[in-house]
This record gives C-alpha cells, sequence and structure tokens, in this order.
C-alpha cells in the first residue's frame, strides 16, 4: 500500500492505493509518524478495546487498570459539566456575573475536552461519556435537587 507524507506528521493511504489491502481492511485507520520515528494508528470508526489513547499521546496506552481509570475520569469529568451547568454562582452584581461567566467558560473548555475524548472513537469512551452526562442531568439539572430558580434546567 502506498502512503503519502502530509508534513512529515501523518501517513494516509494515497488514493491510488488499493481499496482490496489486507493490511488496512475494512477499518479507517490513520497512521501517525512521531518525531522518534515511531509510528501509530489512529481508529477513524468506533471500536471497542482498551488499547488506545484518550485525549493525551500514549494515555491510557494498553494496560487495562489505566483504562478503567481513563473511563472513571471521563465519566467523572461528564457528571462535572452537567454540575456546573446547573449551578447558579454569584448574584446579580457585577462580580457575580463574572463569577457566571467564569463557570460558564470552565464548563464549555469541559465539554470541549469530551468531546475530545469521544474522538478517540472507543465504544467505551462514548459509553461512559453518556452515561455521565445522563447521570448527572438527572442529578443536578432535572428538577429532582428542588430548586426554584426559573433558569434552572429542569
Amino acid at each position: 500500500m502506498d502512503y503519502v507524507h502530509d508534513n512529515g506528521m501523518m501517513m494516509t493511504p494515497s488514493p491510488s492505493s488499493s481499496s482490496s489491502s489486507s493490511s488496512m481492511g475494512n477499518n479507517m485507520k490513520t497512521m501517525h509518524v512521531h518525531d522518534d520515528h515511531t509510528m501509530t494508528m489512529s481508529h477513524m470508526t468506533f471500536y471497542w478495546g482498551k488499547d488506545g489513547e484518550i485525549l493525551f499521546s500514549g494515555w491510557p496506552g494498553t494496560n487495562t487498570s489505566m483504562y478503567a481509570i481513563a473511563l472513571v475520569a471521563v465519566f467523572l469529568l461528564a457528571l462535572l459539566v452537567e454540575w456546573l451547568a446547573g449551578s447558579h454562582p454569584g448574584g446579580k452584581s457585577g462580580v457575580g456575573c463574572v463569577i457566571r461567566t467564569l463557570v460558564h467558560a470552565l464548563r464549555m473548555g469541559l465539554a470541549y475536552l469530551l468531546m475530545l475524548a469521544i474522538m478517540s472513537f472507543n465504544v467505551g469512551v462514548f459509553v461512559v461519556v453518556i452515561l455521565g452526562h445522563a447521570l448527572g442531568y438527572w442529578a443536578f439539572g432535572s428538577g429532582n435537587t428542588g430548586s426554584e430558580d426559573p433558569g434552572f434546567p429542569h
């Protein structure tokens, strides 16, 4: 199979490559060439497995316990995003407005971090993000908290 270099950082099959090649199969993957001349494959379709990278190069690696820790961390991050969505800190003063703005910025940053985690295409990550958001919404945003604040998401 022929590969085309894209600024020396990523290798993808060239258009002239045979689609019946057994080395890549039907599973879309992209080959990355790192500075130390090692190559890794990134999935471009959903897959189920513990071997992959979530957010950071080499994390969680191939260790099952590190994968479980990564899933717990992503789940807790989704819960935190929902908790921040339901929190309304500060009052109507200028300082309260600044605090609400900072909380919103933090929530959006964490939400984008979750989006990047999902872009690992790992089904386990996708499932724990959905579960974290669902449980977080149920616990903090579905009206179970007894909040009478009309701005609170119900």
